[in-house]
């Protein structure tokens, strides 16, 4: 069992080490399992795709795509401040809130 990341999907974040660094981008998915996520046009990979009979519609070629990154080389953008914060959690009545620590704004 993997515990609930804190950047979810459409966040706005910043890559913090890596090629990529300083480039920011919305996240397309999470993957927890992995404690990975795709950026959207981020850590560009190249794959050889070969043509399939039974799906044309898939392109052929060289197709590329983004590839994962680990959740620790990004930070979430505050969408107050427009800087990268960390995320705290605070509960209210029995629900689960995602704060940004910079601004202290309200997330979800």
């Amino acid at each position: 069992m993997s515990a609930a990341l804190k950047i979810r999907r459409d966040d706005e974040v910043v890559v913090i080490s890596g090629k990529d660094r300083g480039k920011t981008g919305k996240v397309l998915r999470v993957d927890p399992k992995n404690h990975r996520v795709y950026v959207e046009g981020l850590n560009i990979i190249k794959r050889h795709q070969r043509p399939q009979p039974n799906a044309p519609q898939l392109a052929a070629g060289v197709i590329e795509r983004e590839g994962p990154i680990h959740i620790s080389n990004v930070m979430l953008i505050d969408p107050k401040t427009k800087k990268p914060t960390r995320v705290g959690i605070t509960r209210e009545g029995g629900t689960r809130t995602r704060v940004a620590r910079l601004s202290g704004t309200k997330l979800d």
